[in-house]
């Protein structure tokens, strides 16, 4: 009788890297070396700082755009982009990585401070929105100044690197969920009613709107094209996807742009102290000129 003997374990399976496990089950492959390389192009064209952690927001947000294109795998979208400086794949590029976060009246507390600011400089008031994305902020901002000097007593500059929700801000729709927590008066002051195909929706009175003019930027680009120097710039959570060097230069390029009494709004997650000394904290998250740096831009 032939003694029983228990099988030898198999040896197992070397484990795969998570990296090809996750691409293997997908449409495309993206290697880390087609990873690092986006990483690259992005921060180079528009001074966003992705980390590692970006991975999955790079695939899924990417993976459109080739499927668009009909490409087979990364290497190739990445081709098509560095064979043509000025393809204008590099705007649907730019525009997929860019992350538009934004609400009506987010960070509430800086509202009343731009409304106290304004009422003691007067009229006319200007203010740069230098993050638009889909219109939430500038219309926050054109109703603040509205309320507190007058219809038409201010303008507003609205920019973003992203052309597509510039788009999206220009229509001045929003849906009744997006307004569900303005005040009926303002609603009812600064917005119609939508009926019929749109009902369910608001759109942003013409009176309004005519305040704010929406246009295209890239914070590093060398030339702004802005001549004007504003009472206040509200430039919230967009520094926190640049590093620090970029952070300072677009800082120092600020200075001349603000008026010697004009406040500068961060976002509640940055401290630009530590950035710059051309700035100075006044209140929470909220920034004047340093005396040097206004008097130089009183030049």
């Amino acid at each position: 009788m032939t003694p029983h003997r228990t099988p030898a374990p198999r040896a197992a399976a070397p484990a795969m890297p998570l990296a090809t496990l996750r691409d293997d089950a997908r449409d495309f492959l993206l290697t880390d070396r087609d990873f690092d390389k986006v990483r690259a192009l992005i921060h180079r064209r528009a001074g966003i700082s992705l980390g590692a952690q970006k991975r999955e927001m790079v695939y899924s947000r990417l993976a459109r755009r080739l499927r668009a294109l009909h490409l087979n795998d990364f290497a190739s979208y990445l081709a098509l982009l560095e064979g043509d400086e000025y393809s204008g794949e590099w705007e649907f590029f730019t525009n997929a990585l860019t992350t538009n976060l934004t609400s009506f009246f987010r960070e509430a507390h800086h509202f009343p401070l731009l409304a106290e600011h304004a009422k003691r400089i007067g009229r006319p008031y200007s203010v740069w929105c230098a993050a638009a994305s889909t219109g939430e902020e500038p219309y926050s901002i054109a109703i603040t100044l509205a309320e507190a000097l007058g219809e038409r007593a201010a303008t507003v500059l609205a920019t973003d690197i992203d052309t597509q929700v510039l788009a999206k801000a220009r229509t001045g729709v929003y849906s009744a969920e997006q307004v569900a927590r303005l005040s009926q008066e303002r609603l009812k002051r600064f917005f119609l009613k939508g009926t019929g195909q749109r009902a369910g929706q608001v759109k942003v009175k013409p009176e309004l709107a005519s305040t704010i003019a929406f246009e295209p930027l890239n914070l590093l680009a060398p030339d702004w094209g802005i001549r004007e120097r504003f009472d206040a710039i509200f430039c919230r959570n967009v520094m926190i996807y640049f590093d620090k060097p970029t952070q300072g230069r677009i800082l120092e390029r600020f200075v001349p742009l603000l008026k010697p009494h004009g406040l500068l709004f961060a976002g509640h997650s940055e401290n630009f102290s530590y950035v710059t000394r051309a700035f100075q904290l006044r209140g929470q998250t909220v920034y004047e000129l340093a005396p040097g740096a206004a008097r130089a831009g009183a030049a």
